[in-house]
């Protein structure tokens, strides 16, 4: 089960991954938490469309379905209003209703319940930061983290409400966007004469002086970059397939950095690290 913010979240992190897995057999579930009718347009080809700004909402679940039968995987939504991502100084409230303002446990409430039906045995979601610090994001970290342990909890979540109790049995981060990974797309693109997208990245990186996460976990999944790719450009108003996201040759990136990273959060299973697999201490028990 990947647990994400906002519909095209879960084909910008962990994509491959989970075609990877789904091409192995495994169920996969995208839960996603709100539909992500506060973003903006951010394809500079579809700007000023009215249609589109007028039912931003089901365009963006139409995006989303395409991008799923693209990764073959299940999703679901669990119903929640996008917060939006204020900007100014100081910053804005939050709208009113919106996902990052519900109650913790409450939310996760929802959470709990798609669990025990689904039975996953991992879980994927953001760290503590959000990834980045969208409000959005760092609700989703906490009510994952409450749902994890909540879905074996009965007298926190009763089993007549909730459905049966469930323990997953590792919990990740999502980390693909990490400094080893864009420094050494970066040098290769630059030692080959070409032209890097990354050197903006780098230099915010130097100002925001954001701790390095633990790197537990390295997925061989090259071989699904492409499909990776096509789902993300599903989510056509968030996504211009001309631009950065695509400006580092496959062949380069199969080459360079062949692997999607998570941070172990949790396990209630043996493993040694680092992992080269979300199953591992997993499949040997099965």
């Amino acid at each position: 089960m990947a647990v994400h913010a906002h519909p095209d979240d879960e084909s910008s992190k962990g994509a491959a991954t989970m075609a990877k897995y789904v091409s192995e057999g495994v169920d996969v579930l995208v839960v996603t938490c709100t539909g992500g009718e506060r973003g903006s347009i951010l394809n500079p080809k579809l700007q000023g469309d009215t249609y589109i700004e007028e039912n931003i909402h089901e365009v963006r679940r139409k995006e989303m379905d395409e991008a799923r039968e693209i990764l073959g995987v299940s999703q679901e939504w669990l119903g929640f209003v996008d917060s939006g991502l204020p900007e100014g100084d100081p910053l804005p409230p939050l709208p009113e209703g919106c996902f990052a303002l519900e109650d913790v446990e409450t939310a996760a409430a929802r959470l709990v319940r798609s669990i025990r039906s689904f039975r996953p045995q991992v879980i994927t979601t953001y760290d503590e930061n959000g990834g980045y610090p969208h409000p959005d994001h760092i609700m989703t970290h906490k009510i994952t983290m409450v749902a994890f342990d909540g879905a074996a909890d009965a007298e926190r979540f009763p089993e007549d409400e909730y459905g049966p109790v469930f323990q997953p049995q590792k919990l990740y981060y999502n980390q693909g966007f990490n400094r080893p990974r864009t420094v050494a797309l970066h040098e290769a693109l630059l030692a080959r004469g070409m032209e890097s997208p990354y050197g903006e990245w780098l230099e915010r990186w130097k100002e925001f002086e954001r701790a390095e996460r633990t790197l537990t976990t390295y997925v061989p999944c090259g071989d699904f970059f492409e499909i990776r790719d096509k789902a993300l450009i599903a989510h056509a108003t968030q996504i211009d397939p001309d631009g950065g996201w695509f400006r580092v040759p496959l062949e380069l990136q199969r080459e360079v950095w062949p692997t999607e990273e998570y941070e172990l959060a949790k396990s209630l299973v043996d493993t040694s690290l680092p992992e080269d697999d979300l199953f591992a201490g997993i499949r040997e028990n099965a």
